[in-house]
């Protein structure tokens, strides 16, 4: 796979352990050590994806990915020491696409990082059984080709992660999809994935194309089971 990673670490040890091996996985690698560094890294030669470090000097991971979200959906996976709930959720509302707890191995980031870059590449549009470029779900008009997405005729602002989620929940409407069936049609993989990705994408998804996000009447929640796009 020919794709650029731009790696924004502050921890050299891990920095240069990180680089090797995903360049022995046949990615091209661009390094920085700081928040700021990377945005301009960033800025100079946009790469195919960024592995960001969330604890960094001056701007931190998360500023970040707020400031590369203002103009680019490029594939952002953060990478973070501390993997409780409330930090997936914080991450992933900046705009980041999924996350890999430290420490890890260096085979599994690197399977992660290709199965992020597949999804990027994936345009999701099968609803049905059928390729469809536009679709009418209630409230909402989702342009699938456009990747874009209304309801009654206000525009709402959805991350990569979340149009994909909600076309795919939407194509399959009054299906229940496991949790594990999302993390590989979505995220693209299933033995690596985290369920609270499942669970916080659903949750930041609602929150924008629900009336009352606590009470979805568009995503559900089948207990015990998964979540399904209501008929």
């Amino acid at each position: 796979m020919d794709a650029t990673i731009l790696l924004v670490e502050d921890d050299p040890s891990i920095r240069e352990v990180t680089a090797i091996g995903l360049r022995n996985a046949g990615f091209t690698v661009d390094t920085a050590n700081d928040g700021r560094a990377g945005l301009a890294r960033f800025e100079a030669a946009p790469p195919d994806l960024v592995l960001l470090d969330v604890m960094l000097p001056g701007l931190d991971g998360l500023e970040v990915c707020r400031a590369i979200r203002r103009t680019s959906t490029v594939p952002i996976v953060m990478l973070t020491a501390r993997a409780d709930t409330i930090d997936v959720v914080v991450g992933l509302e900046a705009g980041a696409d999924d996350y890999v707890r430290k420490p890890f191995e260096v085979p599994e980031l690197v399977a992660r990082v290709r199965a992020t870059l597949r999804r990027s590449q994936h345009v999701p549009g099968d609803v049905d059984g059928a390729a469809a470029s536009s679709i009418q779900f209630g409230p909402l008009s989702i342009d699938v080709a456009g990747r874009t997405v209304s309801r009654d005729g206000r525009d709402i602002a959805l991350t990569r992660t979340e149009f994909d989620l909600l076309v795919e929940l939407v194509g399959h409407h009054g299906q229940v999809l496991s949790r594990d069936v999302l993390l590989d049609r979505i995220w693209g993989y299933d033995y690596l994935g985290d369920s609270r990705l499942v669970d916080v994408a659903v949750g930041r998804l609602r929150a924008k194309v629900e009336r009352d996000h606590a009470n979805p009447e568009l995503i559900v929640t089948v207990r015990g089971a998964g979540y399904k796009a209501a008929r």
